[in-house]
């Protein structure tokens, strides 16, 4: 089952406030409360809504460097991805991993608190990591868009 108007206009507003209670999402959505929870319920059953998360301010808790490690790997073990990302799940300081298709095979968003930290990291987590035969880093400067949401 796909979503409509009304299942659009609640996740309108719940991506608009993620913090309402249900009670006040039903009120927004002109929906009532019971309506609303239905629908919640009905669209995290379909994996439309898959959850709600907090959203951290790395930088406003200390962590002043982020950088995107752009890795090749050397695909000539077919264990290579799997042992790869299984690794990186690991390096506490990963806070992204993301596959591609093309040149570049994954992608690691890194975090620390100064560039002396960074390097520890890079040294003794990333460059230790299995299956690596290019990395390209690129030091975050700004984000100037952060949350994307198509219309709904």
């Amino acid at each position: 089952m796909s979503a409509d108007d009304t299942d659009r206009r609640i996740l309108r507003h719940l991506l608009a406030d993620p913090m309402l209670s249900t009670a006040d999402l039903a009120g927004r959505a002109g929906v009532t409360t019971a309506t609303c929870w239905r629908r919640l319920e009905r669209l995290r059953g379909e994996g439309i809504l898959r959850g709600q998360e907090a959203v951290i301010d790395w930088r406003a808790l200390g962590y002043e460097v982020e950088v995107s490690l752009r890795f090749t790997l050397d695909k000539t073990d077919p264990r290579a991805f799997d042992e790869f990302l299984a690794a990186a799940r690991e390096v506490p300081e990963v806070i992204g991993i993301e596959t591609f298709l093309g040149r570049v095979d994954v992608r690691l968003n890194v975090i620390a608190r100064d560039m002396a930290q960074y390097q520890q990291i890079y040294r003794r987590r990333i460059l230790t990591l299995p299956h690596i035969a290019d990395i390209e880093a690129l030091m975050l400067i700004a984000t100037i868009k952060e949350a994307e949401s198509l219309p709904l």
